[in-house]
């Protein structure tokens, strides 16, 4: 992910890349000599950068997910604003650590959700706010892949904590509960497996790699989840690295006064699938409406590192905040926890 920010920054016509850290020794340098950047001091670690460099004006952070927490609490306490890639931490308490930091700091965490700023997915929270679904009382979504586990630090504990769930299952959680306003979730009944990702006959591994990739896989490849939230809402999820299907499903929202569908993709990482339909009634009539798909000139990734530089040379709030993105973090902790208890949390 580290690629696409670098990129992104060097698009930008303000910024200066002052800094770099990695753990692994001279990593930090050939990244960005790959990438063209030069006159940047490199460190080992996250805090001998923060130590050196007093004038910062913000900081992406793209590490393995597990260690996500550290470097964003850091930051909070030295008041540097932050860009934190998804997932936002692999735990609930973690979570929890980093937004305590943030609350005593002057500076201030946006997590990387880019599909925030694509006007197809606003269109969804644009359409619930108009009433015209009513009162919301169900909700469906998910996605996921028929082949499509990635390899490396993704399928290890020690790295990616968790898998499909904290890969691409927050952003399509992101896309409906930003949508309704982010309300609390209250109960999560969930279940996690790994079927594909232990199994060393695997198609969608390299052939060479699959006996290993086997043996190396500690996480999800699949999650489902019953989710009551707050407002009498239930949130039915589900999603896959690997299936055999084609699609686990169209998104759906339920209301009082008329449903929408929006068609699948395989992570919501990006935009919507197709033309959303509501479904209504006019003057006694049942009725579709279909909804466009808009072109977006401009590149999501772009826009989300746009947004994090307006923020911090503005003083305006996080454009995707951490109030919002923990809610998120609970109900994938809450799916692990519920999985691996068998039973409600």
């Amino acid at each position: 992910i580290a690629e696409s920010h670098i990129q992104s920054y060097k698009n930008q016509p303000d910024v200066e890349i002052v800094a770099a850290a990695d753990l692994i020794p001279g990593k930090a340098e050939k990244f960005m000599e790959r990438y063209g950047v030069t006159g940047v001091h490199f460190y080992k670690d996250h805090k001998e950068l923060i130590d050196n460099e007093p004038d910062l004006d913000g900081v992406s952070i793209c590490t393995y997910n597990t260690q996500h927490a550290a470097p964003a609490i850091y930051c909070m306490e030295h008041n540097i604003p932050v860009l934190l890639e998804k997932p936002f931490t692999v735990t609930l308490e973690e979570a929890e650590a980093v937004c305590k930091a943030e609350k005593e700091s002057s500076a201030f965490i946006t997590v990387g959700f880019q599909p925030r700023f694509d006007v197809n997915m606003q269109q969804i929270k644009k359409i619930v706010d108009s009433g015209v679904l009513g009162k919301i009382y169900y909700i469906q979504t998910g996605g996921g892949r028929r082949r499509g586990i990635p390899g490396s630090t993704f399928i290890e504990k020690s790295t990616g904590g968790i898998g499909a769930l904290g890969d691409i299952g927050c952003y399509s959680l992101d896309m409906v509960l930003n949508a309704i306003g982010y309300p609390k979730p209250l109960t999560v009944t969930g279940y996690k497996s790994a079927f594909f990702g232990k199994d060393p006959n695997y198609s969608g591994y390299r052939a060479d790699k699959r006996a290993e990739y086997a043996k190396t896989f500690q996480v999800d490849d699949f999650a489902a989840a019953f989710i009551r939230l707050e407002g009498d809402i239930i949130l039915d999820f589900r999603i896959a690295w690997a299936m055999n299907m084609d699609t686990p499903g169209d998104t759906i929202i339920l209301g009082t006064k008329g449903g929408l569908r929006i068609p699948s993709t395989e992570c919501w990482n990006g935009t919507v699938g197709g033309p959303m339909k509501i479904y209504h009634e006019v003057c006694g009539e049942q009725v579709e409406t279909e909804i466009p798909v808009i072109t977006m000139k401009k590149g999501l990734f772009d826009l989300k590192i746009r947004t994090f530089l307006d923020a911090c040379k503005n003083g305006t709030p996080a454009p995707v905040p951490t109030s919002q993105i923990i809610y998120n973090q609970a109900i994938i902790d809450g799916i692990i926890r519920s999985s691996a208890c068998g039973h409600e949390v």
